[in-house]
């Protein structure tokens, strides 16, 4: 994907460029600097480094990458935090826009950056992720790059503001309704629109969601029935839906007993059923494109998908998405929970109540919060997969 935050160290990273957070002077740092002279060899660094001499904050240079998986190494100084009110977050800012740019000139289609200044410069870590995704999301919006952003560790990555502390507090309540639930002995079946659909564990056996939809607590997943053009769908919830996996939480369960069309058929083949099947994910996708009048490069810039994906996708008719890129695509087209439903319900997806990252989305969609890299960041932060490729 464009923005792609993981959890690793940064000389590990395998990218065309590698961002160093650079002492101003020719010397060896500490923190990221020192760990990336140590892992690209500190003698042939240092005295590439020497050539470019003494650095002002902000600014961006570059020399060889050496023994690191990279092409370059793209040095640029960060301030050392003062409070605020000296240009701090203006010069992170600086450092992000140069080394980009700088990438842009070496002929990059990769680029690894840690969080700049926040180890021993002390910059504050949640104004420095901030900073980091709004220059980072300008530069994709005109630009076509893969970018990772390196998080050390949990404790490198900080989130502040009312979005993440209402998420925050949404997902505690919701656990403690779900182990009151638990406790209470809730094993039974879903109704998705008022139709059975097979979700073990979610509601008391027999039960149905009329006048029953106080489990569903607001937000979760209350406004998510199925659409009948989608009731062909089923739901099967194993173990990837609870531990946040995306990829293979399917709908489609082919041992199953029911038989989801009109039983009025009667004497309909098999064929003329499958004839008379609705859009594809593929198709329904481009329809909304095409009503809300967008340009495709926006949509999937705004998704957070790969040009060369989109072109895939957009080439076949049937192709099927990961969960990840069906829901990036619902929160680029700003849908409302019934109209991503019936989005990701195409792809052969749905939501799930025991699964941390469906709440946050389905939190953020009725908070009508559309910004895929704020929600990315809190799904980051929850040990969640992100959203896109």
């Amino acid at each position: 994907m464009p923005l792609n935050i993981i959890r690793n160290d940064i000389t590990k990273v395998a990218a065309d460029v590698i961002v160093n957070t650079a002492n101003p002077e020719v010397a060896v740092g500490a923190g990221v600097d020192s760990a990336i002279y140590k892992a690209a060899g500190p003698s042939e660094l240092l005295a590439a480094r020497a050539e470019i001499g003494r650095m002002r904050p902000g600014e961006a240079k570059a020399t060889p990458a050496f023994r690191l998986d990279a092409k370059y190494i793209i040095h640029t100084v960060g301030p050392a935090w003062l409070g605020g009110g000296k240009g701090e977050a203006e010069t992170v800012a600086a450092c992000y826009r140069n080394s980009l740019k700088l990438a842009v000139e070496l002929g990059a289609e990769s680029i690894a950056f840690p969080l700049i200044s926040t180890g021993t410069l002390g910059f504050p870590k949640d104004i420095a992720l901030r900073t980091a995704i709004s220059e980072i999301s300008s530069f994709l919006f005109e630009s076509e790059m893969n970018i990772l952003l390196v998080v050390y560790n949990k404790e490198a990555f900080e989130l502040s503001g009312k979005l993440f502390s209402d998420v925050k507090s949404y997902i505690e309540e919701s656990a403690v309704i779900t182990r009151s639930q638990a406790e209470g002995g809730m094993h039974g079946r879903v109704l998705s629109n008022r139709r059975e659909s097979l979700i073990p564990d979610l509601l008391p056996e027999g039960g149905n969601l009329s006048g029953g939809e106080e489990w569903l607590h607001g937000p979760i997943l209350a406004e998510t029935a199925i659409p009948d053009e989608d009731i062909s769908k089923k739901a099967s919830c194993d173990e990837s839906a609870r531990d946040g996996s995306y990829e293979d939480e399917v709908l489609l369960d082919e041992s199953a007993e029911r038989v989801f069309y009109d039983e009025s058929a009667g004497a309909e083949s098999i064929d003329d059923i499958i004839k008379k099947r609705g859009e594809t994910f593929q198709q329904h996708l481009f329809r909304l494109i095409d009503r809300r009048d967008l340009e495709d490069v926006k949509v999937y810039k705004k998704a957070n998908i790969d040009r060369k994906l989109f072109s895939k996708l957009k080439s076949n008719v049937d192709y099927r998405p990961s969960k990840s890129t069906a829901l990036a695509f619902a929160i680029a087209l700003e849908l409302n929970l019934d109209e991503t439903m019936d989005l990701i319900g195409r792809a052969g997806y749905t939501f799930s109540p025991a699964s941390i990252a469906d709440l946050i989305i389905c939190y953020c969609i009725n908070k009508g919060e559309y910004d895929i890299n704020e929600i990315n960041c809190i799904l980051f932060k929850y040990g969640q997969p992100t959203l896109g490729v």
